[in-house]
């Protein structure tokens, strides 16, 4: 781009590294809602007096010529004027003179005006990622109650611990993604209020009406503190942490799927439709959905981590670091947590679990040894230190074998049995097989928050009834926003008349 007048357009340089990019960002993101903002200050000012209806009616007819005539895709940023704001107000003046299209500016700033256009493209983007954190959600649900009774080897510090069933795994990770939903919530609460008549810094003398704005616009209600409305970016802060959070527990949950997935472990299958072959290998199959998930997670995860880093040590006041090229950086963060959540969503419904490599590698690692000791202290009234210790000596015996604890561990057993108590143990061996089976060390887990079928139905009814309250506040939500998108334009329409 070519500056001819230095004295009347700025630095070219300038104008290349900042200001056109930020004319493009403001094109590209915020065209409609400024649209929006000019229409439902105007009818404000129009309802409070401020403006007379004659005027009013002047400057809504150039608006509304403006957004006909102007080709903004085919703008390009020529330094002509300073912003897309500036654009509309030289469009303004062209049509009306500056007396009348000035008249449009009273009350207001291009502070307020800002962060009132950043909430209202973040409540669109929480709004489209809430939305598919709940389909995932449902995903997760639908997989759990389906898999409720699968059994799997459940790890802890990357070795086989204790039998569980895939619904009970997953139900943990509902239970995070819930709670991420609610964190994501709390964010669009914050940003949904409406920042339009703080004007600069300390609102204005003209008698403006800020709760009218802001349900012209479909906001809660005003952000209350002025100063807050151009300086607190807490609305910034707490979406992209809540962003960050979500795509942090996914992570981990995708990490879980790439070892189970793994020839070793194999107690996850992959379908095929989630599967690439090797060039070369022709054995290879290849669940590389899963390294996907794990690199989009930490892209946005990422992202939004660098959202709060630019706002760190910034002064509390209007400032460049957190208005356009900021927030544009920021909405990648969304567009890649929202691939994370519908490839999720269509993996959990996918994947199943293979039984016979779940009961081998069960087998292999006697993880149910533990209930073995639990049984003995009910059974047998020993203390748990003492069972501890024969269980112990069972697996120790079984694994060094390299035996099934059902199949040999009766007879060492026995045998430790003996050596502690100094007495045979009155539990036979079709109990001892009974005991040490998956199958029971589920069925007996039946406390609050257990894997056995009767405390994992009740969750799943509380997870349903969590997801349903979250469906019914979006659904509230957007019925109030498109209620308030029909009354901006009725009385937009009311104004253009001349009835203001």
């Amino acid at each position: 781009m070519a500056i001819k007048d230095e004295s009347r357009f700025p630095a070219a340089v300038y104008a290349e590294t900042v200001l056109a990019p930020l004319f493009e960002g403001a094109k590209r993101h915020y065209r409609d809602h400024f649209q929006r903002v000019d229409r439902a200050h105007l009818v404000m000012l129009a309802e409070t007096g401020v403006l007379d209806a004659a005027t009013a009616a002047a400057i809504g007819g150039a608006l509304v010529d403006i957004e006909r005539d102007l080709d903004v895709e085919a703008l390009t940023y020529t330094g002509e004027v300073e912003d897309f704001f500036f654009l509309i107000e030289a469009e303004l003046k062209r049509r009306l003179g500056p007396d009348i299209a000035g008249r449009l500016h009273t009350g207001r700033s291009r502070n307020d005006i800002d962060h009132t256009l950043f909430k209202l493209a973040l409540k669109g983007r929480i709004d489209t990622l809430a939305a598919k954190a709940r389909g995932l959600a449902q995903s997760l649900l639908d997989t759990a109650r389906r898999e409720r009774a699968t059994l799997i080897v459940a790890y802890t510090h990357g070795q086989p611990a204790q039998p569980t069933t895939f619904g009970h795994y997953l139900a943990a990770a509902i239970e995070v993604l819930l709670r991420d939903l609610a964190r994501l919530q709390a964010a669009r609460a914050i940003v949904d209020l409406c920042p339009m008549g703080a004007a600069a810094i300390t609102t204005t003398g003209f008698p403006i009406a800020r709760h009218r704005m802001a349900e012209l616009l479909g906001f809660s209600a005003p952000l209350q503190n002025s100063y807050s409305c151009i300086a607190a970016v807490d609305y910034v802060t707490s979406t992209y942490a809540a962003l960050e959070l979500m795509m942090l527990h996914l992570g981990r949950l995708v990490q879980d799927f790439q070892f189970w997935s793994s020839f070793e472990v194999g107690q996850l299958y992959v379908p095929n439709a989630f599967v690439q072959i090797s060039s070369i290998m022709p054995q290879k199959r290849n669940p590389v959905p899963i390294e996907h998930l794990r690199l989009l997670a930490s892209h946005a995860m990422t992202r939004a981590r660098s959202m709060l880093t630019v706002m760190h040590n910034t002064p509390f006041t209007d400032m460049n670091d957190s208005e356009g090229e900021t927030q544009g950086q920021g909405y990648a963060a969304f567009d890649l947590a929202g691939r994370v959540l519908d490839l999720l969503s269509g993996l959990v419904a996918a994947v199943s679990i293979d039984g016979d490599k779940v009961r081998r590698n069960i087998d292999r690692s006697c993880i149910t040894v533990t209930e073995l000791a639990d049984s003995l202290v009910r059974i047998e009234g020993l203390s748990f230190r003492q069972a501890h210790e024969i269980a112990a000596a069972t697996a120790k015996a079984v694994v060094a074998a390299g035996a099934s604890l059902a199949e040999a561990g009766f007879t060492p057993f026995g045998q430790a049995f003996a050596e502690t108590c100094g007495r045979p143990s009155t539990v036979d061996e079709a109990r001892f097989r009974e005991i040490v089976s998956p199958e029971h060390f589920v069925a007996v887990r039946a406390r609050f928050g257990g894997p056995a079928p009767e405390p994992l139905d009740k969750a799943f009814a509380g997870y349903a009834a969590v997801l349903e309250t979250f469906a019914a506040n979006a659904a509230t939500a957007a019925d109030r926003e498109k209620g308030a998108s029909a009354m901006l334009d009725s009385c937009f329409d009311i104004v253009m008349k001349g009835q203001g």
